[in-house]
């Protein structure tokens, strides 16, 4: 699609200046939420981009920005129009790009609702306050959205508290725009000092604040990626932090301009740490669990990775197409109307989509389901029919399989059920479990296949050299197709990787392929299956400090390091 400008409209629209905090997208307001579901164009940086963009509007203009002092002229005398590609970017070197106050300005001047997310807080960025001034020259009308300040968030997800009972002074300094002056304030006091700088400029702080008076010896932490997953932390004094970097690895370094946090002063001290650690002490901290699913069908999977400190990737592995002959779907949709069926089970939510489509050819709608008992084998299905309209009478109470559907499944009873049909829209590949259950239950089954399952196509080739160089921490198997299909499209996961499996015929199909298994679920859930992992994860980490070990991942490895059996 070719560029388009920002189109015409009222004369003035109106801007928010949104702070979205200090990288952890759990941190935004709900006011910032509200916020960008409003807005009709969003300006924000490429990193602060990556929090906000999930809460925008389907059809938002994004705007990519770098941030600068402004420099006029002001809207309207010949700054150009900001481009806006496929409505989702814009040319990145034009000059309305480099100069994020005019990009704001002509967006608010066409009428439209601008939030200008900026990193942390806006009333701590360097340039808001010049993009604030040039709303109110413009008769621009805006209002500010504070939100959590990386001096303050990223400590409290380092595990350093700022002050304690007794109520010590703290300072925040920038390094980066600090003069002798602030340098001398905070060497003379002993509160806590919070510095923002660089990873190639701690060293420099901390000499600055020992020439300023500090003693060498006093607490420092410094925290790099602070309230994302790749968060880092380290403890060491004002005299040794640069030793401490040194050693591990992280200076000289190509990411040395990288922003951190350091904190200087008692509260900072390493042995506080280790207790207040939170953040980086989950199980799954920094672990990069591959998840061979789709992104819907692993929503629920991923948010759960995600609360034990774990950055999932999906990566699907199958692909679902419509049935060869759909007249037998066509025939069994009818029967729904036409009164043939007591009951109707969807045992995925592929299959609820599957009638879905059939019923919106045909012109139905949830009504369609008047009359009919319907079933389905787990929380995930039961909510892809409740968005269709539908509540489901039927839903297991305990394992969600089709065992466990069986389990609470009523025997047919002459008496109460006038009809003794159930319609079973599923998957060509399906097992025999939940047909011979229904038979032996007494009912009489119409078992139509409503889509197949292919293998899908091979990853890109970066996931792929990742699979097998052992780039991913582990990878969670939820069936042996899965096994096949993941082996099949992207090759076997490195041996470093640890290799989790729902259940014994999973786990016997990885070894069949030459995989070695270190976690299996307790039962045959995909959320019993995480928990294994994150309680494996927690094993792992109480074993490296037992050891006197540093705590690191599976894929930080040596290479062809061998695993043990998960006990």
């Amino acid at each position: 699609m070719s560029p388009t400008t920002l189109p015409a409209g009222p004369e003035h629209g109106h801007v928010t200046f949104l702070g979205a905090g200090p990288g952890d997208p759990g941190l935004l307001t709900l006011r910032a939420v509200e916020a960008l579901a409003l807005a009709d164009v969003l300006v924000a940086e490429h990193e602060v981009l990556d929090v906000v963009r999930t809460h925008a509007r389907p059809g938002v203009a994004v705007v990519h920005a770098e941030a600068g002092p402004f420099s006029g002229p002001l809207p309207g005398t010949g700054t150009p129009h900001p481009t806006i590609v496929d409505g989702t970017s814009t040319t990145a070197g034009s000059p309305a790009v480099r100069d994020a106050a005019h990009l704001v300005m002509e967006a608010a001047r066409g009428g439209r609702r601008v939030v200008r997310a900026v990193s942390g807080d806006p009333g701590l960025d360097t340039y808001a306050a010049e993009e604030m001034l040039a709303c109110v020259a413009a008769g621009v009308p805006f209002e500010v959205v504070p939100g959590i300040a990386a001096a303050v968030g990223v400590p409290a997800y380092a595990g350093v508290p700022l002050r304690d009972a007794q109520g010590a002074d703290v300072r925040f300094i920038d390094a980066r725009t600090a003069s002798d002056r602030c340098w001398t304030e905070v060497g003379v006091s002993d509160g806590t000092v919070v510095v923002s700088t660089t990873l190639d400029s701690v060293a420099a702080a901390a000499g600055e604040l020992v020439a300023a008076g500090r003693k060498p010896d006093t607490p420092m932490t410094v925290t790099v990626a602070g309230t994302t997953t790749r968060q880092r932390t380290w403890s060491a004094t004002l005299g040794t932090i640069a030793q401490t970097l040194k050693q591990a690895k992280v200076l000289p370094s190509p990411e040395g301009g990288r922003p951190v946090i350091a904190v200087v002063g008692e509260r900072s001290a390493p042995a506080q740490r280790d207790q207040l650690a939170w953040f980086e002490s989950k199980p799954l901290f920094g672990w990069k669990v591959l998840v061979p699913r789709t992104k819907e069908q692993a929503a629920s999977l991923s948010d759960q990775l995600r609360s034990y400190g774990a950055v999932p990737h999906e990566v699907p592995t199958i692909a679902v197409e419509p049935p060869r002959t759909p007249q037998q779907m066509e025939r069994a949709v009818k029967g729904l109307v036409t009164g043939r069926y007591e009951w109707i089970a969807f045992t995925s939510v592929n299959a609820v989509k599957a009638v879905r489509e059939k019923f919106e050819e045909y012109g139905l709608d949830a009504r369609a389901f008047a009359g009919i008992k319907v079933a389905a084998v787990g929380e995930q299905t039961a909510n892809a029919l409740i968005a269709f309209g539908v509540k489901p009478d039927l839903v297991p109470s305990g394992e969600q399989s089709a065992a466990g559907l069986l389990e609470d499944w009523p025997p047919y009873d002459p008496v109460f059920d006038p009809i003794d049909r159930v319609f079973l829209p599923r998957a060509d590949i399906a097992t025999e479990t939940l047909v011979a259950g229904l038979i032996e239950l007494g009912w009489e089954v119409d078992d139509v296949t409503a889509y197949r399952t292919v293998r899908a196509s091979p990853p890109p080739a970066e996931t792929r050299e990742a699979i097998k160089g052992g780039g991913f921490d582990a990878v969670l198997f939820t069936s042996s197709s899965t096994v096949r299909n993941l082996v099949g499209i992207a090759g076997k996961p490195h041996n470093v990787t640890i290799i989790a499996c729902i259940g014994p015929a999973t786990a016997k199909t990885a070894e069949e392929h030459g995989l070695r298994v270190d976690v299996m679920a307790p039962e045959p859930s995909v959320h019993k299956l995480a928990e294994a992992l994150a309680e494996f994860g927690l094993r792992r980490r109480a074993a490296a400090r037992e050891a006197g070990d540093p705590v690191s991942r599976p894929s930080e490895r040596r290479p062809g390091a061998r695993r043990r059996r998960a006990t």
